[in-house]
């Protein structure tokens, strides 16, 4: 979480010599954070590749599984990445120790989530939501993985102050971190704290221009401000963000754009 994938590499190669298959995963966890943060697109495609060769067990093999899922979903194989998630589910579902049990819970979640208008069907969502907290907060290694899911939950339920406090937490772990940063600009937009969610997406663009060039994280500022500003009645400011978009980096990475994103600023007729 400190952005330091050059460190970050060399403890995984150093890991590597002790056992081969934990250091290939943790190799490949970093390349995929080198994606969610950099919009590094190459170093997805790297980890889809490398991690099929991972030679793991255990709780390890379940969360090489685990990523390799993301990763087709991430790459438009979604029916793929739904099946190989299933998969590392099931290896996550029998083990006892808590951080199996969270990963398993992210799962679960949302099947639960899937058919809880189905009647007479279980519902464990609640039970779900408080194993992911509990965790976020006592795993060293994996907070992450469990903190981001936990508020994109919260999220959907519209319970947007407790997303926000997540996110708070998260950045408390790991003060100024562009991803929570940008995470936690959202749940003030949708608290309607357009000025402080402004903001942190003004300073998050010039933060990756100035740190990646003009990468998926920026474009995902711009997008969002003209919702913001919009929303804030600022038309001016809005227009300012929308102008950028014709810029052919931007048409370049649109595909990677967050679909939900761009499906609310197509439906509302904002782009």
């Amino acid at each position: 979480m400190e952005l330091n994938y050059v460190e970050a590499f060399n403890l995984a190669r150093k890991l590597r010599l002790e056992n081969d298959g934990v250091g290939c995963v943790f190799q490949n966890i970093i390349r995929v954070s080198m994606y969610d943060d950099k919009g590094d697109t190459t170093s997805l495609k790297v980890a889809a590749k490398n991690l099929e060769t991972c030679k793991t067990e255990g709780l390890w093999d379940a969360l090489r599984n685990f990523e390799i899922g993301y990763v087709l979903t991430e790459t438009g194989h979604s029916v793929k990445g739904a099946m190989q998630t299933r998969s590392a589910a099931n290896q996550f579902e029998d083990a006892k120790d808590y951080e199996s049990k969270a990963f398993y819970a992210i799962y679960a979640y949302y099947v639960d989530n899937s058919f809880g208008w189905l009647p007479f069907k279980s519902d464990n969502r609640e039970a779900y939501l408080k194993i992911l907290d509990s965790g976020s907060l006592r795993s060293a290694r994996f907070w992450p993985l469990f903190l981001t899911p936990l508020i994109w939950m919260h999220y959907d339920r519209k319970d947007y102050k407790t997303g926000l406090s997540l996110a708070e937490r998260g950045l408390k772990k790991a003060p100024n971190h562009p991803v929570m940063l940008q995470i936690k600009a959202d749940m003030l937009y949708r608290l309607e704290r357009y000025g402080e969610a402004a903001a942190i997406y003004e300073k998050s663009a010039a933060d990756y221009l100035e740190r990646t060039g003009k990468s998926i994280r920026y474009w995902c500022s711009v997008l969002n401000l003209i919702r913001i500003y919009h929303d804030a009645g600022d038309d001016t400011k809005s227009q300012e963000q929308r102008e950028k978009l014709n810029d052919p980096d931007y048409q370049k990475l649109k595909k990677w754009m967050p679909g939900s994103l761009i499906d609310d600023l197509t439906d509302r007729k904002l782009i």
